[in-house]
């Protein structure tokens, strides 16, 4: 089994894909740039004898998107069984100053992109064999929060589509989505403030990476699951937060 993996070299992208190293998954690995792949994964790939290999693309260019699969059944000689679209892009920014480069800069890579994958994706794979897909999309698409506007939008998109795109690639592909909460503190989270928001959880506690990383494997293995979404977030989605987490419980 193959599973291409974007953003797959670092974070939460890098958990997942450690993780399917550890079911048995071969690996492609799609980075903004190359580059060495996070301690964990490097010791993943190599623990559990994965083949692997790191296929640089910007997600915003349309033509670096369209060829990635290719590029992946070239070197591998066969076409990807599993996606797991995971790559994203998020700034700060409010409603009133959202700027038409700045929404485009974001659906391009968390909604276009993924999309086109998809598209490219249930293409390649071979007539005999069944494929997944999942989308990481943010736990604020249940209750979306005012920061972050451009990226907001993109992964309600995402979310949106990923019904959509379960009904159009049936039965040859499934597609389904994990929606993280918090999960790994940016350089802007103060350490106390990232504990406070794990009590205010309604499981009291915040998502781990190897958390999102099995709900993954659980979806890609799942034959009888499609069309759904699947929060891993602590609760978050149960509650309603008016501003992103960043915002919430600073000193």
């Amino acid at each position: 089994m193959l599973v291409l993996v974007t953003g797959g070299l670092h974070r939460v992208g890098a958990a997942i894909a450690a993780r399917l190293a550890a079911g048995g998954y071969d690996l492609a690995l799609h980075a903004h740039r190359a580059g060495d792949p996070d301690p964990a994964l490097a010791e993943a790939i190599a623990a559990h004898g994965t083949e692997s290999a790191i296929f640089p693309a910007d997600l915003a260019i349309p033509g670096e998107v369209e060829s990635l699969v290719g590029k992946v059944k070239a070197h591998f000689g066969r076409a990807p069984d599993a996606l797991v679209n995971c790559a994203s892009i998020i700034s700060e920014g409010q409603w009133p100053e959202l700027s038409r480069a700045e929404l485009a800069r974001h659906l391009d890579v968390n909604f276009v992109a993924p999309m086109l994958l998809t598209q490219s994706f249930a293409a390649a794979l071979a007539s005999d064999r069944p494929g997944a897909v999942v989308n990481i999309v943010d736990q604020r698409v249940a209750n979306p929060p005012v920061d972050q506007a451009a990226y907001t939008v993109s992964k309600l998109a995402l979310a949106s589509v990923t019904r959509v795109m379960a009904r159009a690639f049936a039965p040859a592909v499934r597609v389904n989505a994990v929606a993280p909460g918090n999960t790994l503190p940016g350089d802007a989270y103060q350490e106390s403030q990232w504990q406070r928001l794990a009590d205010a959880m309604p499981l009291e506690r915040n998502s781990a990476p190897e958390d999102i990383a099995e709900a993954v494997a659980y979806l890609l293995a799942a034959p009888s699951v499609t069309g759904q979404t699947l929060f891993v977030d602590g609760g978050a989605n149960l509650e309603s937060y008016r501003r992103d987490f960043l915002h919430m419980m600073r000193d």
